[in-house]
């Protein structure tokens, strides 16, 4: 799946969700961290569905797992946790380290 849109552009009715990057350099290749992690935190339905359209589940989850949620409000971090059959206690996890976090603490 991942090889076949390697080289995708980011559709223009995403690019609202990064306004401050320079939208038309985004790739899927040489961008697809920072467009993963912006359309889990901020993106709409429409974001939701072309993200599942590039990734698995098993994907995201993955993404999700190995940053242990870092840089997802705990609000999204519960929405992705039903959607994707995280178990509750994982991201209970990831939740309350992030919420042991000084810089957390200083910015909320």
């Amino acid at each position: 799946m991942a090889d076949q849109q390697s080289t995708t552009d980011l559709p223009e009715r995403l690019r609202g969700y990064f306004w401050d990057y320079d939208a038309k350099h985004l790739t899927w290749a040489g961008s697809r961290h920072t467009i993963v992690l912006r359309l889990l935190q901020s993106g709409g339905m429409d974001a939701v569905q072309w993200l599942r359209e590039h990734m698995s589940d098993e994907e995201i989850r993955d993404f999700l797992a190995r940053r242990r949620g870092r840089g997802i409000s705990p609000r999204r971090l519960r929405f992705w946790g039903l959607v994707l059959g995280i178990p509750r206690n994982k991201v209970d996890e990831w939740i309350a380290a992030a919420r042991a976090n000084p810089w957390h603490r200083r910015t909320h």
